[in-house]
């Protein structure tokens, strides 16, 4: 794990995403209104035409790769996503850099301007401030190779943002252009995430459970951007779908303390890995598994501390911390860590869970 970790969240939380693609092409549909402009269209079912609808049988997986920006920030060697099903028409992630600072992405079925469409939510808490945006579907290109979906701002369209997200095998591709929060003409590429899968075995469960994906609607949206200027909101109250209300997700406190080294200096930090497979056989170090990481946090180092992963995914973790003593936000000789390795945790759905975890070995 990377420095990059630690930084890429304060990057990624003003952004959204994009990619460009030439072979990309404008959605078309058939409004289903009457002579008087009423919408007609007729329940969702599994024949129902649902704009976008691929996407979500792409994105269940744990994906990680590098982000490339042309900010001062500069560009970051992983990013670490682990989407999940949380219902039979929404898949959702959520990551978090500390307390206030977090980024909570979900696709799921909307239906807006007398159509059945792919919707796009991203956001989070930045500094304490809460930023959350909604994009539509606008324009989609698959073959058997490759696909390609663009989500535009429902309101302002791509003038004030746009996200593009590309597959092609096992990788995704994601690229924002943002207009900087209406300081700029026309919005500028601000940044690109090209990432692998490294596993579908943990999303496989619920999968199942929902038989993911379906053709059912999750919101209308069809008043809800009515007389605004762009689809941003800046508070949980304005929120026409908040965190809160997303299903099948639960809660884990991971409370750590440190009795090695018995000095803890606060100006170190401390990482918090939950993954879905184990770290270590015995007392043997399983590097590969580090393709298992499902959330992590850095957290200022102290004697004790508990950290709130919120909006969490139901199902079986491991937990390990590292008391990063030399300052490369990395296992390595000389940290320390738990010596109680891969502390299991188990969440159920809107479930509460918590976990112990005592640094007190130094890696060799």
């Amino acid at each position: 794990m990377k420095k990059s970790i630690f930084s890429i969240f304060i990057l990624f939380i003003a952004s959204l995403l994009y990619f460009s693609c030439s072979k990309d092409k404008e959605v078309e549909d058939t409004v289903k209104t009457d002579d008087n402009g009423t919408c007609n269209l007729n329940s969702i079912n599994s024949s129902s035409n649902v704009q976008g609808y691929n996407i979500l049988d792409k994105l269940p997986g744990i994906w990680n790769g590098p982000v490339t920006s042309p900010t001062p920030l500069g560009s970051f060697t992983e990013w670490i996503v682990d989407f999940r099903p949380i219902s039979a028409s929404q898949i959702s992630a959520k990551n978090e850099l500390d307390s206030v600072n977090d980024i909570f992405m979900s696709f799921f079925i909307v239906k807006h301007d007398c159509k059945y469409k792919v919707a796009f939510r991203n956001g989070g808490g930045f500094a304490g401030n809460v930023r959350n945006s909604y994009m539509l579907i606008d324009s989609i290109f698959e073959n058997s190779s490759e696909s390609f979906y663009r989500f535009s701002d429902p309101v302002s369209g791509g003038n004030r943002v746009y996200t593009n997200v590309k597959f092609k095998q096992d990788s995704i591709i994601m690229t924002t252009y943002t207009n900087q929060y209406n300081n700029l003409n026309e919005p500028v590429i601000h940044m690109k995430w090209t990432a692998n899968l490294r596993d579908t075995t943990s999303a496989q469960n619920v999968i199942t459970l929902f038989n993911y994906p379906q053709k059912k609607l999750t919101r209308d949206f069809t008043p809800t951007f009515d007389n605004l200027s762009e689809a941003v909101f800046y508070s949980s109250a304005a929120d026409p779908y908040p965190e809160q209300s997303q299903p099948f997700l639960g809660i884990s406190d991971i409370n750590i303390t440190v009795s090695n080294p018995s000095t803890v200096n606060a100006a170190k930090k401390i990482l918090i890995i939950i993954t879905t497979q184990p770290l270590f056989n015995g007392i043997n170090f399983i590097p590969a598994n580090l393709d298992y990481r499902s959330r992590y946090v850095f957290v200022n180092a102290q004697n004790s501390t508990t950290f709130n992963f919120n909006y969490m995914h139901p199902g079986d973790y491991y937990v390990n911390a590292i008391y990063d003593n030399n300052g490369d936000l990395n296992f390595s000789s000389g940290d320390y860590m738990n010596s109680n390795f891969d502390i299991p945790l188990t969440l159920a759905d809107k479930g509460n869970s918590n976990a112990n975890v005592n640094i007190n070995f130094q890696i060799p």
